[in-house]
């Protein structure tokens, strides 16, 4: 399988790790602090510091502004020993936009499959500690229209969605044993789903219930990023923001509630307006990253990057970007 070809230089890495210099753009562009002057690029935000405050930073550094009730997309993460983001890491950031921290159920089974059990996941895990927290599914669900697809025409999503005007799409970044990696677009694109919605997108719109294999891994990934486009263009581009953090990186999901320990070094907190760019920017650094044989055998060997192949494709975001390292 051909190799993602945005990957970022090993001194590019190097330097922006080091905070010797500031983020640079894919595609072969100049390492520079300030941005290019490219039109077809996206802004991709990065701190090193995995932290309350370093994510609070990133944050405003996007200068977005909600207009209306906040939604902060989460996974809760599967007990007893998935590496979901901590609420005293994202606890301050929930607080400052005053969030509602909201997640979907399941549809495979396990602890988060069932509301009651899901909210006593959310509780043990501390997040209804630090800000409401909403099945988005717990009553149903609603479908919104999707246009520009090849693979489906509506997307299906709890219907708590509505009661929504701004979202943070706050994201794990690390391996996924369906896609190959799970950042911004999958926390979308399955995890603002309703359980027949995730089916939906797991089999490419061709049923609502039963199991999520399916046999046409390209197609399943294409409706992955159809779905987010779908959210998108129904929430309007304006009311979102995503944030990746990357650390704890393995090749497994939060869904997996007995993950493979990490086997590469925590690398940092990424943001943008643009999902497509940011989780290029997260797998052009991973592709960098000392230990990581096993995340990118799992990326290559599900053709994970076919996501935002495809997202590109249908206009969702770009995959070329500036990566502005906001340390220095």
């Amino acid at each position: 399988m051909k190799k993602n070809y945005f990957a970022l230089t090993a001194c590019m890495i190097a330097c922006l790790l080091l905070g010797a210099c500031g983020g640079s753009g894919a595609g072969g562009e100049s390492v520079s602090s300030e941005p290019a002057a490219d039109a077809e690029s996206s802004l991709v935000y990065f701190t090193s510091d995995i932290s309350a405050e370093g994510l609070v930073k990133i944050y405003d550094t996007l200068g977005w502004s909600p207009e209306g009730k906040v939604a902060v997309k989460i996974s809760t993460g599967e007990p007893p020993a998935s590496n979901y983001l901590r609420p005293e890491l994202i606890g301050d950031l929930v607080k400052k936009v005053n969030g509602t921290i909201v997640e979907c159920n399941t549809a495979y089974g396990g602890s988060r499959s069932s509301s009651a059990m899901h909210k006593q996941v959310a509780q043990d895990h501390g997040f209804t500690a630090i800000a409401d927290f909403d099945l988005m599914d717990e009553e149903g669900e609603v479908e919104w229209p999707m246009t520009g697809g090849s693979r489906f025409d509506k997307v299906i999503v709890g219907s708590h969605a509505e009661n929504y005007s701004d979202w943070v799409i706050l994201s794990h970044f690390k391996g996924h044993a369906m896609a190959g990696f799970g950042g911004a677009i999958k926390n979308v694109g399955i995890g603002i789903s309703s359980p027949s919605g995730k089916v939906y997108v797991h089999t490419a719109g061709t049923k609502t219930s039963g199991s999520i294999w399916y046999d046409d891994q390209d197609a399943w990934l294409e409706a992955l990023a159809e779905m987010v486009s779908g959210f998108s263009s129904h929430v309007g581009e304006e009311h979102i923001i995503y944030i990746n953090v990357m650390n704890r990186l393995y090749v497994d999901c939060d869904c997996d509630g007995n993950p493979a320990e990490p086997d590469i070094h925590d690398i940092g907190i990424l943001a943008s307006s643009d999902p497509v760019a940011l989780d290029q920017a997260c797998v052009d650094l991973i592709y960098q990253a000392e230990g990581n044989e096993s995340l990118v055998n799992r990326m290559e060997s599900l053709h994970g990057i076919h996501t935002l192949e495809h997202a590109q494709e249908i206009g969702l975001g770009s995959r070329s970007y500036q990566l502005v390292n906001i340390d220095e």
